[in-house]
């Protein structure tokens, strides 16, 4: 364990050191744009020579046709059962979110102590369905389970957003409290009222995401969205998945509608009256036996080194290297290939390039993309375009091109209308390519730094799918009850995914300094 820590921190620390000589550390903010630009695009072909994207000789137009269709006539025979799963995934997210938000508020006001800073990037570094995969072997296939696979990350995730929302509020408030004021008075008469709303909306962005990472969990058998639509998928019932589909997708686009405040109460106390009851064996009977003796390998148990040592070594060249190498490749071009859509797609949305009628179906489009997770649109693909790293990196290009476009979509209305409309101004594509793309590029390029982390995530766990990411040996681990390399694995993962949100946030400084925190 201890020399593949010290080969992520030999990684961490050449990046660093080659980046100050990369040409964007010239003053002009143009020039620091193009060097990233460069860099990551550069990345990305070399990438593509090692990655295993191919097109097998399947026919995927008739696969297409009948998934099309089923998704223009959906099946709701089995509404009972929809209604069900639907109940199961809100109320796995609103739980999860209602217990991991404050949580999360609390690590925000001691963000600054790097231990705390250390744990929310190990609980945000492990996607959701490796927690799950962990939970389970404890607690079998419960509700407690859904909600700690949840929970866990997403606390987290909480932590490190609002500590960054907290360092961006005004600090003449606090100078009016009594030096002897604790850090607790502090917050909640300085911080806590300045950014309530961001605390708010960032919430209530992360509960959207929390109904994706509820529905997904269905892939690993709790009985949510995702385990109906496997189902379906697999049994080649197109309709009832089309009608899951778009079930899915009415519940993200109402949230405006159905998503109040005084009803939350409300909604809390019916998700514990729908959570699911348990399948399998549960408790925490089996806690202490995971912790103190399944997850450690019998080597290090035994005192033997020269074991220890040779099972680590076939660790890294059979499993761990071959998995890394997969998903930093993968990633790397999925991140350009999401830049790319997003300059593609963001125009379909924006007012001042579409006008305010034709933006409309733009806006539907970037909705499909970026409420259907990730991981049913790699498992469409896997329909199509046969086993390999394409249909990763086309799904997680789609998903998070849809919503970094949307983003920036909204960013560019915000702008027209408090902008004057003058005569002489451009219209169509000269609009396009020397005004909108100008004026968002650097803000998409943050958001696209801040997606880099997502998407080596969920790079990882589509192995569970077939795909030769280090998810695909973690999966394989669990099912062959061999809990020590599985924990290896995703200590590999965490590190990893802390290595690349350290150099994001360098590149981010480096280019966009006055995006970065």
């Amino acid at each position: 364990m201890t020399f593949i820590t010290q080969s992520f921190r030999c990684l961490a620390g050449k990046v660093s050191r080659f980046l100050p000589h990369l040409p964007f550390r010239e003053n002009s903010s143009a020039r620091r744009l193009n060097g990233v630009c460069l860099l990551m695009v550069g990345a990305a072909l070399l990438a593509l020579f090692g990655a295993d994207i191919e097109i097998y000789a399947v026919d995927p137009w008739q696969e297409l046709g009948k998934i099309g269709w089923g998704l223009l006539l959906p099946g709701w025979s089995d509404l009972p059962a929809l209604l069900q799963a639907l109940g199961y995934t809100v109320a796995f997210a609103l739980l999860a979110v209602a217990v991991a938000a404050p949580l999360g508020l609390l690590l925000a006001m001691v963000f600054h102590w790097r231990p705390i800073r250390l744990l929310c990037a190990a609980l945000r570094s492990v996607h959701e369905l490796f927690w799950g995969l962990i939970f389970m072997q404890i607690f079998g296939l419960s509700a407690t389970t859904g909600l700690l696979a949840i929970l866990v990350p997403f606390t987290g995730v909480f932590g490190k957003v609002f500590a960054e929302i907290f360092e961006q509020q005004a600090t003449q408030p606090a100078q009016t409290l009594p030096p002897a004021a604790t850090g607790l008075k502090r917050t909640a008469y300085t911080l806590l009222p300045q950014s309530w709303s961001a605390l708010l909306s960032y919430t209530r962005y992360r509960f959207e995401c929390a109904l994706r990472s509820s529905a997904i969990l269905g892939f690993i058998g709790l009985p949510t969205l995702g385990f109906h639509l496997e189902t379906a998928f697999k049994q080649g019932q197109y309709s009832e998945a089309g009608a899951l589909l778009w079930a899915f997708l009415l519940l993200i686009a109402s949230l405006r509608w159905w998503l109040r405040a005084r009803l939350i109460p409300l909604y809390l106390i019916a998700a514990v009256w729908l959570l699911p009851e348990t399948i399998g064996f549960s408790g925490g009977g089996s806690l202490w036996q995971f912790v103190s003796v399944d997850i450690w390998p019998s080597a290090l148990r035994a005192g033997d080194g020269s074991g220890l040592l040779d099972w680590l070594t076939m660790m890294f060249s059979e499993q761990v290297w071959p998995g890394l190498v997969q998903t930093l490749l993968l990633t790397q071009i999925a991140v350009v290939l999401t830049g790319v859509l997003v300059l593609l797609t963001y125009p379909l949305a924006s007012r001042a390039l579409v006008g305010p009628v034709m933006r409309w179906p733009g806006r539907l489009l970037l909705l499909v993309l970026r409420s259907t997770p990730e991981m049913v649109l790699v498992y469409v693909l896997l329909l199509l375009l046969g086993p390999s790293g394409l249909p990763v990196v086309l799904a997680l290009a789609l998903h998070n091109g849809g919503l970094i476009a949307f983003l920036v979509a909204n960013a560019s209305d915000a702008e027209h209308k408090s902008r004057i409309t003058r005569a002489d101004d451009p219209q169509g594509l000269k609009r396009y390519a020397y005004v909108e793309t100008p004026r968002r590029f650097p803000a998409m390029l943050a958001f696209l730094f801040y997606r880099w982390e997502v998407i080596l995530r969920e790079s990882a766990i589509m192995g569970i799918l077939g795909i030769a990411t280090l998810g695909f040996y973690i999966d394989s681990a669990f099912e062959e009850i061999r809990y020590d390399r599985a924990f290896l694995l995703i200590v590999v993962t965490a590190l990893l995914n802390i290595v690349v949100d350290s150099v994001s946030r360098r590149l981010r400084r480096q280019a966009l300094p006055d995006t970065a925190q």
